[in-house]
């Protein structure tokens, strides 16, 4: 269960670092980020807010009453003379929409999710939570990405040869739909091992051309290997 409240957690703190966000806005969110197989509703939202509000993470701020909009000066005379005349005389009290609650990244909550963002052990490829870190990648370092991405290829590799043992040895004792359940879920496996090593070899290329970029950072333009060896035995 905490580990289920962690995901969610971890999603709430990742949309939160773009932009503040209300309550119904975030959770719209959270279900394109968490897909619709992880139906969650306010009921596990709200305590999960107000965990990580409890912890310091997260604050709130309730922005001012949005303005009615402006109608005809005549048609807004007419309709004030009308509601005092139907009060007798007195002027209605003014109205507002309440504001809703806006939720936003604390400095402890940015630092926080840099520290998750930045693990990569095994439970950042397990099944509970590898998804949310993936849908992050955009704000994890390459690194960190591809530690992710070999250790959830490793853990399904290890997977598919367990089930593919499994199957041998009962084949003869399964009926057909089993056997079919059975294919099925290999299929499954196999395409996303697939989709992992693709993704895998797309992050090896880029660090790969990143790594001469990187080692020249600083040097100026003109700065030739043969020109700094020149300089160095002068």
């Amino acid at each position: 269960m905490r580990s289920r409240s962690t995901v969610l957690e971890t999603a709430i703190l990742g949309l939160l670092s773009s932009a503040p966000l209300h309550g119904y806005e975030l959770r719209k969110r959270l279900a394109l980020l968490l897909g619709p197989f992880r139906a969650f509703s306010y009921g596990t939202l709200y305590p999960a807010l107000k965990s990580l509000q409890a912890r310091g993470l997260i604050d709130t701020a309730e922005p001012a009453p949005s303005a009615p909009a402006p109608r005809a000066k005549g048609a807004a005379r007419a309709a004030r003379r009308a509601a005092v005349a139907h009060d007798g005389g007195t002027k209605p009290p003014l109205t507002g929409r309440r504001g809703r609650i806006v939720y936003e990244l604390t400095a402890e909550g940015k630092e926080h999710l840099q520290t998750v963002l930045a693990s990569s052990g095994p439970a950042a490829w397990e099944d509970e939570n590898f998804d949310v870190r993936f849908a992050l990648f955009a704000q994890t370092d390459a690194d960190t990405r591809l530690r992710i991405l070999e250790g959830r290829r490793s853990r399904l590799t290890e997977r598919l040869e367990a089930v593919r043992e499994s199957a041998a040895r009962t084949r003869e004792r399964l009926d057909e739909y089993t056997l079919e359940l059975q294919r099925h879920g290999l299929e499954q496996v196999e395409r996303e091992v697939r989709w992992l090593d693709g993704l895998i070899t797309t992050e090896r290329d880029r660090a790969s051309r990143r790594g001469p970029q990187s080692e020249n950072q600083g040097r100026r333009p003109d700065a030739t290997p043969e020109s700094i060896e020149y300089k160095e035995r002068g």
